[in-house]
């Protein structure tokens, strides 16, 4: 399978450089994945753009939970939008929804005409996933002129998702790019673009690495889960991996 992009999911400066060594075409620059993703550090950004060749997408999330926001919040958002689009990222990844469950189209409006004065990319990240109407979304999405949508076709995975894939991807992927992802590896990604004729995926290709000093005899900084004592990274060897199913 040739022409296919592959985005890597990356936490960090560290996660970028074995992004870029195994192979990837594109980025998705992060902090906090353990929360699914917020807006990287500052630092981070300057270090990946000074550093890293390929296209970068950073997130604009300012907390964990759902994608609501007050004021207070879209202005912070807003303003690091603006600050990373400065830096020369290529896209901002970003999603806003009302309660009701449906897209925020004012705000989607705003941020994707900031993003492209900028020259940039206005790609959505999978608030898509939780809205009520999947035709309704897209079709405010394409109005409010977003680039990228990244989904899992609503499903815990994207195999789980394969059939709504395929459907946004027949039904809308000439409007709009449609990048699928989520549980996505080497050993299942040729079956989902079969069966979905996505042009591009994403995936995290996740290791874990030990820190010990994570906890002490009363406390602890691990995550909640059996990895109480690691931390997540991208393995290098995964994404070549993930590259070599996709060529073969």
């Amino acid at each position: 399978m040739k022409d296919i992009i592959f985005e890597v999911c990356a936490g960090s400066y560290e996660d970028c450089l074995a992004a870029q060594a195994g192979g990837a075409n594109r980025i998705e620059l992060n902090s906090a994945l353990y929360l699914g993703g917020l807006t990287p550090s500052m630092g981070t950004v300057k270090l990946v753009k000074q550093h890293i060749s390929l296209p970068i997408a950073a997130m604009v999330r300012p907390r964990a939970g759902g994608f609501h926001y007050t004021n207070e919040e879209y202005e912070v958002m807003k303003q690091d939008a603006t600050i990373l689009l400065q830096e020369g990222v290529e896209a901002i990844v970003f999603g806003f929804l009302n309660e009701d469950f449906t897209i925020d189209a004012t705000r989607t409006k705003a941020f994707c005409d900031l993003i492209h004065r900028y020259g940039g990319q206005a790609v959505v990240h999978r608030a898509f996933d939780v809205v009520q109407d999947i035709d309704e979304a897209m079709c405010t999405l394409i109005d409010c002129k977003v680039d990228r949508v990244l989904t899992s076709g609503q499903g815990k995975t994207a195999i789980v998702g394969i059939e709504t894939l395929a459907y946004l991807q027949n039904t809308y992927g000439k409007q709009i790019e449609i990048l699928g992802g989520v549980g996505l590896r080497a050993d299942n990604v040729k079956k989902v673009l079969e069966k979905t004729q996505l042009q591009q995926v994403h995936a995290s290709c996740k290791t874990w690495k030990r820190d010990l000093t994570a906890k002490a005899k009363q406390v602890s900084y691990g995550y909640a889960n059996n990895h109480e004592l690691d931390y997540e990274c991208v393995d290098k060897q995964a994404v070549i991996d993930f590259i070599d199913a996709l060529h073969t």
